[in-house]
């Protein structure tokens, strides 16, 4: 199913970059068939990981089991991917129940043909074997890719990191702020900078000048809180 549905990502120039719409596929999955249209409406992160049964993978889907609650209650979906066979995947969450006592509850992607993955740049298209780096991509209920994150093999992702970028994106898209270094939920955000003289002058709750003003996070948590409930409802 996946090579038969994937001939025109093949032909793509190049990996997706930012603000690019997601490049759609239809492939086989854990959890019964998936494509990237079917996502609409929802934010989905979407990550590949190098091979079943291997030492930092398996720490990052442990991780990622104990927080898909924390995904899903944002509005987020997990989609994931590596090269490796259906067979391989069910055998592998298998191993993790046992050894850990977690459920990976999120589908995961074959893609022995490679192409969803070259697709996407999670493999260069001139190598030569399946070695996959640690790609993310955040994409948005309009399908289109807002962040992207590339970690080498060896290396495993911070997946609190990854709900804090989440977040922070629904967080800038409502309220039309953005996000300081370190910015955690709860904290202050960041107010566009004026663009006309009046506007320079115009006092604010916090901030040390114009092109520097914050706002309190209450009232934008309270409605950040109540579009996702309404949205899980």
């Amino acid at each position: 199913m996946t090579e038969a549905t994937c001939e025109e990502l093949k032909e793509r120039a190049g990996p997706p970059l930012l603000y690019d719409a997601a490049p759609d596929f239809r492939a086989r999955t854990t959890l019964g068939e998936r494509s990237i249209s079917g996502y609409h409406g929802k934010w989905l992160l979407f990550f590949s990981h190098p091979a079943d049964f291997t030492p930092v993978c398996t720490s990052e889907f442990v991780a990622l089991a104990s927080m898909a609650d924390r995904f899903h209650s944002i509005g987020c979906e997990l989609l994931a991917l590596s090269v490796d066979s259906l067979f391989s995947h069910s055998a592998w969450i298998r191993s993790i129940r046992e050894q850990f006592g977690v459920e990976i509850t999120f589908p995961i992607i074959e893609d022995p043909s490679m192409s969803i993955a070259r697709a996407y740049g999670m493999i260069d298209r001139r190598a030569s074997d399946s070695a996959l780096v640690r790609a993310a991509f955040v994409i948005d209920p309009q399908g289109t890719i807002r962040a992207i994150t590339w970690y080498p093999m060896t290396t495993g992702r911070n997946m609190s990191e990854l709900l804090r970028l989440v977040t922070a994106l629904q967080t800038t898209d409502t309220f039309e702020v953005s996000t300081p270094e370190n910015w955690q939920p709860g904290d202050d955000v960041l107010l566009p900078p004026p663009r006309t003289p009046e506007g320079i002058y115009k006092k604010y709750e916090q901030g040390t000048d114009w092109y520097f003003k914050q706002r309190q996070a209450g009232k934008i948590n309270e409605k950040l809180k109540d579009r996702n409930d309404g949205k899980r409802n």
